[in-house]
């Protein structure tokens, strides 16, 4: 059993893992592969408009308010979420839990199994995303963000894909009902992504510094390369999430 449930997650996920890679991966392709276009519109604009409104032309920019900046970080989020909701909630839901921690596992290395697919997973999409970038990256003009950039952002891609699975995954895990995982995580993915957003807007700049997407692109990899002291933050928030539900897991009835 010393990785069984590891193995057996991921066989039994595998399509619906290749269904979000490729989805994910293509989304990106097609968003990437406009920026010649978009390029044409935003250098219309007046300059004293496009200062007035940050509107940055340049491929960073570009990737970084569409590709990266919407889409695609949001589809990592809801694979999270989905898949951390499954890991132990919906088993617990389904009357199966019982059965699987019936064999010689011990509730933690169950839930850290379960953690590990959801890893393995998010991981698998990132690389996908960035290989799909860069397969139109001469055609679409996007030279100027440089492999390794586009490998910095696609990294913290996974990282925030784990931190609201490994927040799902921690909610079901303390409570086994899935329906409560996926309201919670929906609100806070929601409440996260305006406090990035807005935050500066409002005036209320430290806002920003509780919302994992503001430690996703907050410090623009895109630009500047691996942020790692954004990513520990990610991961950081990723084991608490998980400890704090595998604690609570280890001492509750399931299926109560």
């Amino acid at each position: 059993m010393s990785a069984a449930v590891f193995a057996k997650t991921l066989s039994d996920s595998r399509r619906s893992l290749i269904g979000w890679a490729v989805g994910t991966a293509l989304v990106g392709m097609v968003y990437a592969s406009t920026y010649p276009s978009q390029r044409q519109n935003t250098e219309s604009i007046p300059e004293a408009l496009r200062e007035s409104l940050h509107v940055d032309g340049t491929a960073a920019g570009y990737l970084q308010a569409t590709v990266f900046g919407v889409i695609v970080p949001l589809l990592a989020m809801i694979y999270g979420v989905a898949m951390g909701s499954r890991a132990i909630a919906s088993d617990e839901e389904s009357g199966q839990l019982d059965l699987l921690l019936a064999h010689p596992i011990t509730r933690t290395r169950f839930a850290l199994q379960r953690f590990g697919a959801l890893v393995a997973g998010a991981f698998g999409i990132a690389a996908l995303v960035w290989l799909a970038v860069l397969a139109v990256r001469s055609s679409a003009e996007l030279t100027s963000v440089t492999p390794v950039e586009l490998l910095a952002q696609c990294l913290n891609l996974a990282l925030l894909a784990i931190t609201f699975g490994a927040l799902a995954l921690g909610i079901g895990a303390a409570v086994g009902r899935r329906a409560v995982v996926l309201v919670v995580s929906a609100i806070a993915g929601v409440l996260a992504y305006t406090a990035s957003t807005f935050a500066t807007q409002i005036g209320a700049d430290w806002l920003a510094y509780l919302s994992p997407f503001h430690y996703y692109i907050g410090g623009e990899p895109l630009k500047n390369g691996f942020q790692w002291g954004d990513g520990a933050v990610l991961v950081i928030a990723s084991a608490v999430f998980v400890v704090a539900g595998v604690v609570r897991f280890n001492n509750r009835d399931v299926n109560s």
